[in-house]
């Protein structure tokens, strides 16, 4: 293989910095988003006739579920992920395209994805997370760039390929910088169930430490479509620990999520 790097990936995540006293949760608010809210929420576009792009899903709106939940020590709080998980696929310019995966109405995160040769770049992304403090809603949105020329799909991986990646974060709720590296490694092809179709899958084992504003560790499986590179199927687990005005905070995350159908809704 002419390069020796796989980007690790994103998971982002999203600390709330409270004032002193905000205590009180009303419960969870988070709930599914629908495929018809996604669909609104989607644009529509198409690259131009140069576009370098060989290998990219169809442009729209597609059913996922799974199941997840994450979690705050301070302040103690927590909300549910699923079933219903829309996955967007909007494409770019240069043959990029991002992905985008709703957890639920107060979580999303999505990834930008590029052509290089015949393999696939990740070239950054972004989180948005949503948790209510008693009647307050707190948000913050974070945004991660990755190393230029990390490949996400290789084209001809062999079992037990390894890579290093790195990508560095900002989020609006936390100062200074979030560095998030570690290895990624092909664990093979394999053939998926996808509704009644049966789908060729590149399956990747990664895992991360993260450091600087945000201290942690994240391990994840994914596996995606060889001939499109659209993400089949996720499971991850998250923990990660940040100081804040109120002592340390430790948000851990535990989920999956897979695809219903290979065609957009």
């Amino acid at each position: 293989m002419r390069r020796r790097k796989l980007v690790v990936g994103l998971v982002v995540v999203a600390i709330v910095v409270v004032a002193v006293g905000l205590f009180f949760a009303l419960g969870d608010k988070a709930r599914p988003v629908t495929i018809d809210e996604a669909k609104q929420r989607a644009t529509s576009s198409v690259p131009p006739d140069d576009s370098p792009a060989t290998r990219r899903p169809k442009p729209g709106v597609y059913s996922y579920v799974g199941s997840g939940t994450e979690s705050l020590s301070v302040p103690p709080l927590s909300q549910e992920q699923g079933p219903e998980m829309p996955g967007t696929v909007e494409w770019g310019q240069d043959g990029c395209w991002t992905f985008r995966i709703d957890f639920s109405s107060n979580h999303w995160q999505a990834w930008t994805h590029c052509p290089e040769g015949d393999d696939l770049v990740e070239a950054g992304g972004q989180s948005w997370q949503r948790w209510m403090i008693g009647a307050t809603a707190i948000t913050n949105l974070s945004d991660f760039k990755c190393d230029a020329g990390a490949m996400l799909i290789p084209a001809n991986p062999k079992a037990g390929d390894e890579w290093k990646a790195r990508c560095v974060g900002t989020n609006e709720a936390v100062d200074g910088e979030a560095v998030s590296a570690g290895t990624y490694r092909f664990i093979g092809t394999e053939d998926l169930k996808v509704g009644d179709k049966t789908i060729s899958t590149h399956r990747f084992l990664r895992e991360r430490t993260m450091s600087g504003a945000q201290v942690g560790t994240e391990r994840s499986e994914v596996w995606f479509a060889v001939d499109t590179g659209l993400p089949v199927r996720n499971e991850r687990t998250v923990e990660a620990r940040t100081s804040t005005p109120i002592g340390e905070s430790t948000y851990t995350e535990t989920g999956e999520f897979h695809l219903e159908s290979i065609e957009p809704a």
